[in-house]
């Protein structure tokens, strides 16, 4: 591998003409992100209740009272067995939610904020009519192609 030597104290640097330097506005200040955020936090919380809690019930009902959990519903078919059994049930619900929850409530409010905010950037990089083609224009960022001189 090629080693260049180290760039002098007194080597001219330049800045890059007609590039805007405004700060990105953050996606985190929207409002429309926080509602999002929300939303996905209020349901984690619910669901990991509901999972977690569930196994632990299972797990300490398994613990401290084992007379309980064998019992016999039917057959060889006991309370604790059926429990067990249960935790798939519980998971499955729980991701059945999980999925209904983003289709119906974090999905749209996705689109909304991805929307307005590609709104807002092309807002920020549109340009003018009157001005010729790639003249003074600020570059984008991103882009692969080069302005004309």
């Amino acid at each position: 591998m090629p080693e260049f030597p180290p760039r002098r104290e007194d080597t001219p640097t330049f800045p890059l003409p007609h590039i805007e330097h405004t700060p990105p506005s953050r996606i985190s200040d929207h409002p429309e992100f926080l509602s999002l955020r929300r939303a996905q936090r209020r349901f984690g919380i619910r669901a990991t209740i509901l999972s977690a809690g569930g196994f632990l019930l299972y797990v300490l009902l398994s613990s401290f009272v084992p007379a309980v959990m064998n019992q016999p519903l039917f057959g060889h078919l006991t309370i604790g067995l059926t429990l067990g059994l249960g935790q798939f049930v519980i998971m499955g619900v729980t991701a059945w939610c999980h999925v209904r929850h983003m289709r119906d409530r974090v999905d749209p409010l996705a689109r909304g904020l991805r929307s307005a905010r590609q709104h807002e950037n092309d807002n920020r990089h549109a340009r003018p009519a009157a001005a010729p083609q790639g003249a003074g224009q600020p570059l984008r960022h991103g882009t692969r192609g080069f302005r004309t001189w």
